[in-house]
């Protein structure tokens, strides 16, 4: 049995990252002059000079609260869409709402990488639990089960007895879906007396996959893995399995896109392990995203996979990026704390605290000096109120001690009270 999907996965990282800069700036170029709302929002840069990490890092970051804007004022698509590509073919709904048509493609969310790092294989019967309605997820990683040679059950999502029904007939080995729907099929199984043994590995996205859930699930002898998708990119990342069946550490980046860190509120790349927003960069000519900002937190992993595919591993999600809170009336968003970094230099990190002061708001921007340097905390909090328009203190803290967490506002009001 291929231990790999193909070679692309065990190249060396040098020519891996090589193949991608060189392909980028023809990419880029081509999709300008098909796409318009792509060529608005890249106008007036040179795309034939990104070719390397350095040089994307100097693009903006696209993010979805201004694509849902663009998407107002131009719908369905803002423009962002090849309009050639969406002929015969689909266009979903997702929550925002934002719209997005389907990629290009047998697997046009290059899921059935993913399905095969998990050890499924040719001939596997798939119960594919992922909705079908409006939104994408049912789609993506059904594509990819059957490019890879699955057959697949499009079970959907709800009419849980009819799932119990259908997977104990038809005996599928391979369940696909959010992770705790999975846990539901087979408890609703052992209550009505129905055999789903059958299944015995699982690839789950789109929720948490608690360790105590994989645990429970490995007991009931069934593997389960994990992928990390969105509707813009289909699979950004995926686990892989070990020998005895266990997950080996981190997500693998998928090898047709380009994957950053940044930190929240900035587009600045951040050093490797430090927790950021992770931002994507796709090579779908339907649909050309650049440096899309997902809203997720992530960070990279150093080293390679045990697994031998050497592409860049992350830790999967780590939570929200988008922080944007309400403080006496007035939205703060993590654009302001990264102005008011930028005015100070000598600041290494900041992040803003929010509580409450009795009955009214309190905020307080906690900063970690760079080493050597001094801070003036009365020229800080005199940015704080110039930069966000309200007033609050400053906390100099020492290096190191705020936490690697990717927050860079903390909302700690209890709204209970």
């Amino acid at each position: 049995m291929n231990a790999f999907f193909d070679q692309a996965e065990t190249r060396d990282p040098a020519d891996r990252e090589q193949a991608l800069f060189s392909a980028l700036p023809g990419f880029l170029e081509h999709a300008m002059a098909k796409v318009p709302g792509l060529a608005r929002w890249l106008s007036g840069i040179d795309v034939s000079k990104v070719t390397d990490r350095a040089s994307l890092a100097r693009l903006p970051v696209l993010r979805k609260p201004e694509l849902m804007e663009f998407q107002a004022a131009e719908p369905p698509l803002g423009g962002f869409a090849d309009p050639a590509a969406l002929a015969g073919n689909h266009i979903f709904l997702s929550p925002g709402p934002l719209w997005e048509p389907q990629g290009l493609g047998a697997d046009p969310a290059s899921a059935a990488r993913a399905f095969f790092a998990a050890g499924i294989r040719a001939g596997d019967v798939v119960h594919n639990a992922f909705s079908y309605h409006m939104t994408p997820g049912g789609f993506m990683l059904d594509a990819g089960a059957r490019a890879l040679g699955c057959t697949v059950f499009p079970a959907g999502t709800g009419n849980t007895d009819m799932q119990v029904e259908a997977a104990a007939a038809l005996r599928p080995n391979v369940y696909c879906g959010t992770p705790d729907f999975l846990k539901l099929i087979l408890d609703r199984a052992a209550e009505t007396g129905k055999d789903l043994s059958s299944f015995r590995r699982g690839l789950v996205s789109g929720g948490a996959l608690f360790p105590s859930l994989r645990a429970e699930y490995r007991e009931r002898g069934i593997d389960i893995f994990q992928c990390y998708a969105t509707a813009e990119f289909g699979v950004i990342a995926y686990e892989s399995a070990a020998a005895d069946g266990t997950a080996n550490p981190g997500m693998l980046v998928n090898e047709h896109v380009i994957v950053e860190i940044v930190r929240p509120g900035t587009g600045d790349p951040v050093a490797e392990g430090e927790v950021g927003e992770l931002v994507v960069t796709g090579f779908n000519a339907a649909y050309p995203l650049v440096r899309f900002g997902t809203g997720d937190l992530s960070a990279t992993l150093p080293g390679v996979s045990p697994c031998g595919r050497t592409n860049m591993r992350i830790g999967g999600w780590m939570g929200r990026a988008d922080q944007r809170t309400k403080v006496k009336g007035m939205f703060v968003d993590p654009k302001q704390i990264a102005e008011i970094v930028g005015r100070h230099p000598e600041i290494a990190k900041a992040r803003l605290v929010v509580t409450r002061d009795g009955d009214r708001d309190a905020m307080v921007l906690q900063v970690q000096p760079k080493p050597d340097s001094a801070l003036d905390k009365a020229a800080l909090e005199a940015s704080l109120r110039d930069v966000t328009k309200l007033g609050g203190q400053v906390e100099i803290v020492a290096p190191g001690s705020l936490p690697n967490d990717g927050r860079i506002i903390a909302d700690e009001r209890d709204y209970s009270k």
